[in-house]
């Protein structure tokens, strides 16, 4: 969703060739225009480069240039192809087809196997992780979930690469491939797995391009028959072709060059799956006289945040790599907007807080709940935004990931824990462990979880990741309920899970910035920024680093209007505030000019600010207080409870008849420890509500009056008929 935010593509039943030019800027109508020779087109940021390139397709059709059936439009995501194919139709120009890489070749590869091989095209193999799964227990090598998509993902990387199973250990090495396993294990079962696919007649979606390759090589007479069907290509997101990908173009080509490519090497973001910008940057070096057209005019985003945009990329630094060289300085047809604001807080749940928090701030000002963005570096990050925005009343979806309680090592893990929570006492995992928080640690240890993170990246990590976040849930649970067991906990995580399935179509997205490429919000928060986050640990070489750079480009990059970026000091409330901020931000946010820089933006009213608050202390003994609990009720557990134990049992009466008329859990009301809170203030005015812990705008003005009824010793819900 690159559109422009300029006027409409082609009016349909526009009767001239010249009536698709109406609208487009200078560039965007040379692009347009230029039907012969090759054509490299850079592109920046929303420049609507998937406008210029459907209206070229469309002004070669109507002035009768191209033959709309001797077209094809290459892309990498159906959601692109098939948004191709609709302007493609809207501006006259339906014949052209418009399709995947794979899309393309499995099309052809259907229609001339009969002729190539004979018999039946293999059948293809929509899931490999299960032929993997086989291939490794062949082997005699074990995988767990985690290690089993990563080595698919690294057998998908060879294929790509056009890297046989007797090469990969050396091809691994050479690229700095940050491998699950040993490379000589995975080579052997990537030989396996091959095998396999041979002797059930299957293949897979890399074949595809393979075998289409291998046919186009072999049989010259299929290829002219294709070359023949298409004259003219044109290949979107240009800088994310592998070295396969770019083999099957070479073939469709042949020696032609009637060839228009559109990409953008500051997005290149996608290495890791053989992805490369080589053939980009290349393009003039390998067609001389090819026609340079650079897309900057940027009608997406606001003057201040192309400003960030543009400053991102600028520090980067000399050994940054070719993708860097070849940046493009993006300037904003937009009207001014408001400065991306930059918030620091002081740990992960206040900072999806205060996130959720401001998003429902703009939902209220008018900006549509499904124009707003949560962006993150990876997927475990999200379990901590779903439940702010749940508990903020905001609705949500994610894109890209499954949800928190529909990951398969959740799932597996609650029913660890539901099972532990049964067998009581005769769990020898539980065996001398009594504190609900190791009795957690030790049910999920026998599922993957480990006190310390794996190493690297991948599945793995992001497997412990989903893992940690429950053992901080079971521990948060225990602190807000000392008495409580595994089988209250179960019942809690049940309660969670069903309070987060609640209608998101129209809900703010959560996406990892991979998952947000291609896409555009009025509105995106660009959270947990910091080193160690983004650049990823595991990112080592200066290429790696630099990729990390481009990533958090392209997710400033998907902000129209409103830009926020945060992060948080510490993991948990209290904790050690050592972490810093994304270095890519040094020289951009306030506090880290560079000489002769400007500010980029304001502080995040009510964000922390470094070094400005004391210690929260007990309100008994006066000792520093770090517990999220104890901060929540302003004391030591230790120290003596003034709380009126009638006015609590009142208090969870009522959350009860709430929870059940709005059909959610009783912690979205308020969770036990707020109503622990409430019952030792025993508060009789609003203020003096608004000041615990828990207590937010919201609940004080849907909760409040009911609430201070209740510690007035009145019944709630009683009101005026005429306020009614």
């Amino acid at each position: 969703m690159t559109s422009a935010t300029h006027s409409s593509s082609f009016t349909p039943g526009a009767d001239s060739a010249d009536a698709v030019l109406l609208g487009l800027d200078p560039e965007q109508r040379e692009v347009a225009t230029t039907l012969r020779g090759p054509v490299c087109v850079l592109a920046g940021a929303g420049t609507g480069k998937t406008r210029a390139i459907t209206h070229r397709i469309a002004y070669g059709v109507r002035s009768g240039q191209l033959m709309p059936a001797s077209v094809l439009a290459v892309t990498f995501t159906n959601r692109a192809a098939g948004e191709m194919r609709g302007r493609l139709r809207e501006l006259g120009a339906g014949g052209v087809q418009a399709r995947t890489f794979h899309s393309a070749a499995l099309r052809q590869l259907q229609y001339f196997w009969p002729k190539a091989v004979g018999g039946d095209v293999p059948r293809l193999l929509e899931r490999k992780i299960q032929f993997v799964a086989e291939a490794g227990a062949r082997c005699r090598i074990r995988l767990d979930r985690g290690e089993l998509r990563d080595v698919t993902g690294e057998i998908e990387w060879a294929k790509v690469t056009q890297t046989v199973p007797a090469d990969y250990p050396a091809a691994a090495r050479k690229s700095g491939r940050e491998a699950p396993r040993d490379l000589a294990e995975i080579a052997q079962i990537y030989g396996t797995y091959e095998q396999l696919k041979r002797d059930r007649g299957m293949i897979d979606f890399e074949d595809v391009l393979l075998l289409t390759v291998g046919i186009l090589q072999d049989r010259h007479d299929i290829a002219e028959q294709i070359r023949t069907q298409y004259q003219h290509f044109v290949v979107d997101e240009y800088q994310d072709v592998s070295p396969l990908q770019q083999r099957l173009l070479d073939l469709w080509l042949g020696e032609r060059d009637t060839l228009c490519v559109v990409g953008d090497a500051s997005q290149t973001i996608y290495s890791f799956t053989g992805a490369t910008p080589d053939h980009l940057l290349n393009f003039r070096t390998k067609y001389p006289q090819a026609t340079l057209v650079k897309l900057v005019r940027d009608y997406r985003s606001t003057p201040q945040v192309v400003h960030l945009a543009n400053g991102l990329l600028a520090q980067a630094g000399p050994l940054s790599g070719r993708a860097a060289e070849h940046r493009l300085e993006l300037v904003s047809q937009r009207e001014p907007g408001p400065d991306p604001v930059y918030a620091e807080y002081p740990d992960e749940p206040a900072e999806a807080e205060g996130t959720a928090h401001r998003i429902r701030d703009l939902i209220k000002a008018g900006v549509p709940a499904g124009e707003i963005a949560v962006l993150y570096r990876i997927n475990a990050q999200s379990e901590v935004y779903e439940q702010a925005l749940a508990d903020a009343g905001v609705p949500y979806q994610l894109r890209g990931a499954e949800r928190f309680f529909e990951r398969a090592e959740v799932q597996k893990a609650i029913l660890a824990l539901r099972g532990a929570a049964r067998s009581g006492g005769n769990d020898r995992l539980l065996d001398d462990v009594v504190e609900l928080g190791s009795q957690v640690r030790a049910v999920l240890s026998s599922t993957g979880w480990t006190g310390e993170p794996p190493a690297g990246s991948g599945a793995v990590r992001d497997q412990w990741e989903s893992l940690a976040a429950l053992v901080r849930l079971a521990e948060d649970f225990a602190r807000s309920r000392p008495s409580a067991t595994l089988a209250d906990l179960t019942v809690e995580l049940d309660e969670r899970k069903a309070a987060q399935h609640a209608p998101t179509v129209q809900g703010v997205t959560l996406a990892s910035l991979h998952a947000a490429k291609g896409l555009e919000w009025d509105a995106v928060f660009l959270v947990g920024l910091t080193d160690g986050m983004i650049p990823i640990t595991y990112a080592k070489t200066d290429e790696q680093v630099e990729e990390e750079r481009r990533l958090l480009y392209v997710g400033v990059t998907r902000a129209r209007h409103h830009l926020t970026l945060s992060w948080a000091l510490s993991r948990t409330p209290g904790g050690r505030g050592s972490r810093r901020p994304s270095r890519f931000l040094n020289g951009l946010r306030p506090g880290s000019l560079a000489p002769g820089s400007r500010p980029g933006g304001p502080v995040e009213p009510g964000a922390r600010k470094r070094g400005r608050r004391g210690p929260a202390v007990c309100r008994v003994c006066r000792k520093t207080l770090t517990d999220a609990g104890e901060l929540k009720l302003m004391r030591c557990e230790d120290c003596p409870s003034d709380m009126d134990e009638g006015l609590y049992e009142r208090l969870r009466d009522w959350r009860a008849v709430q929870a059940k008329e709005q059909g959610m859990p009783g912690y979205c009301v308020f969770t036990d420890k707020t109503l622990m809170a409430i019952a030792e203030a025993a508060p009789s005015q609003e203020g003096e509500l608004s000041m615990i812990s828990g207590v937010g705008a919201r609940k004080l003005a849907r909760y409040g009056a009911d609430v201070l009824a209740i510690c007035a010793g009145e019944d709630p819900g009683t009101e005026d008929p005429d306020d009614a």
